[in-house]
């Protein structure tokens, strides 16, 4: 049976438990993800750990062991930019297509105050979940990158 529990600046996990989170996504991303640090700085942020508005973080649990996870981080923001942002994602990469990504995101959507935003590449099969929870694409995310000063 999958259960969950939810981190946030007010019920923080203890070091094990965090470093728990962030090496799961770290490995469950795969190719959608992003390096460890910047993965730590989303939980942080999440966790008031840095200085931001926060956010949470939902885990599953399958025997004791990760199955999911969620980091959401607030954006301090109404109406014309989300509330919150679902930065991350991710079940275990053996136990996919077993209904956790629903029980997430589900939980998620539950747990935000406001509405959510979150990024998808086009062949994330991913997508088609979000889609099925009524998340729909508003617009087309461009980016300039400042040249690093060298």
């Amino acid at each position: 049976m999958i259960q969950t529990r939810v981190f946030n600046p007010k019920t923080k996990p203890n070091t094990s438990e965090k470093e728990n989170v962030i090496d799961f996504l770290f490995k469950n991303l795969q190719e959608y993800g992003d390096p460890r640090g910047d993965i730590e700085k989303a939980v942080n942020y999440a966790l008031k750990e840095t200085e931001s508005f926060g956010g949470f973080i939902l885990v599953s649990y399958l025997d004791n062991e990760i199955s999911g996870a969620v980091v959401v981080n607030q954006t301090g923001m109404k109406d014309y930019i989300p509330e919150n942002i679902l930065v991350y994602i991710a079940t275990h990469k053996n136990l996919r297509g077993k209904g956790i990504g629903k029980i997430l995101m589900q939980k998620t959507i539950d747990l935000a105050e406001g509405n959510i935003a979150l990024h998808v590449e086009p062949e994330n099969p991913a997508r088609f979940l979000y889609e099925k929870y009524g998340f729909s694409s508003k617009y087309i995310e461009m980016r300039y990158i400042q040249p690093s000063s060298i």
